[in-house]
């Protein structure tokens, strides 16, 4: 009987990732990246810390091995700070579509660090299906331009930069959040940890800048905090804590792979809800990737 809760768990992770991308996207456009990636983490600590007391009774999980707050305080602010920072800039400059191409590097980078850092091994069938899902998405969000604000200049190489370095710190992150959750915290706890270390350290950032009065300004920007919110409730809170459950219960790679199909996950989304066309070669990079997703579940039986 083969177990698939961390496989679940990150196609979960990819659905609320597309949406969030969808409002992160057009918040950063009205009051910049650097205002979402600070607001949604307090955001997301003024929700989180209610909840996890009247669950665990603690509204901070003190009782974390010093391990457990190390790895997950260091995948809080690499993830969270720099990986999301460089994300969101991305976002701005390009437009999601390429930065969800940019981003399908990651599993490869986390695969990587993965086997060497923590002994993971994938069978041929899963590096297989992984292959396949990626370029599935690749072909997806390879076709057309960027739909961002940037052209083949100094803004698109910025963009390409970093989106590169997005996909970088969040296999980083993924990483040491796999090493915090093998102490055997709890992956809600687990989030609260990452989010209180990253907004510790952006916060600190503004106001050793003095850069706190102008963000303070951004609250008055309603429809911006609006779409902040409501991303910051599928990406920071429940998105981080089901891509937590699917790193401690499925292979990095594996994990990676599946939750980079976001922009896959987009393309319904683009026809039946933005009513936007959708071109036979997005149908085929879908049908490619869901075929990728199969065969990881498939990978247990077919080893076997």
């Amino acid at each position: 009987m083969f177990s698939y809760a961390g496989e679940i768990a990150a196609l979960l992770t990819a659905l609320c990732w597309s949406m969030n991308s969808l409002f992160f996207s057009s918040a950063g456009k009205r009051v910049g990246s650097s205002t979402v990636n600070l607001l949604r983490l307090w955001i997301a600590l003024a929700i989180l810390v209610p909840v996890h007391t009247v669950l665990t009774g603690i509204p901070i999980p003190w009782r974390a091995s010093p391990t457990a707050w190390l790895s997950l305080s260091l995948s809080g602010m690499i993830g969270f700070v720099l990986g999301d920072a460089a994300y969101l800039e991305a976002l701005v400059l390009l437009g999601p579509r390429l930065v969800m191409l940019l981003m399908t590097t990651s599993p490869f980078v986390a695969a990587l660090l993965g086997w060497l850092i923590s002994g993971e091994t994938l069978g041929r069938w899963e590096i297989c299906a992984m292959i396949v899902t990626l370029a599935g998405v690749a072909w997806v969000v390879g076709e057309g331009n960027g739909g961002g604000d940037a052209k083949r200049g100094t803004g698109f190489r910025k963009g390409i930069l970093f989106g590169l370095l997005g996909a970088v710190g969040q296999a980083v992150g993924l990483l040491f959040s796999k090493m915090g959750l093998k102490t055997g915290i709890s992956p809600m706890s687990a989030n609260l940890i990452r989010i209180a270390a990253a907004g510790a350290l952006m916060t600190g950032i503004v106001l050793l800048t003095g850069r706190f009065a102008y963000y303070r300004g951004k609250f008055k920007e309603k429809q911006a905090l609006r779409m902040i919110a409501l991303g910051t409730l599928l990406g920071p809170l429940t998105g981080v804590i089901l891509s937590l459950y699917s790193v401690k219960l499925a292979p990095l790679g594996v994990a990676s792979t599946l939750m980079s199909l976001s922009p896959v996950i987009l393309s319904p989304i683009s026809r039946f809800v933005l009513h936007e066309k959708i071109s036979l070669r997005a149908v085929v990079g879908t049908i490619l990737s869901l075929l990728g997703v199969a065969l990881f579940f498939l990978a247990p039986l077919l080893s076997s």
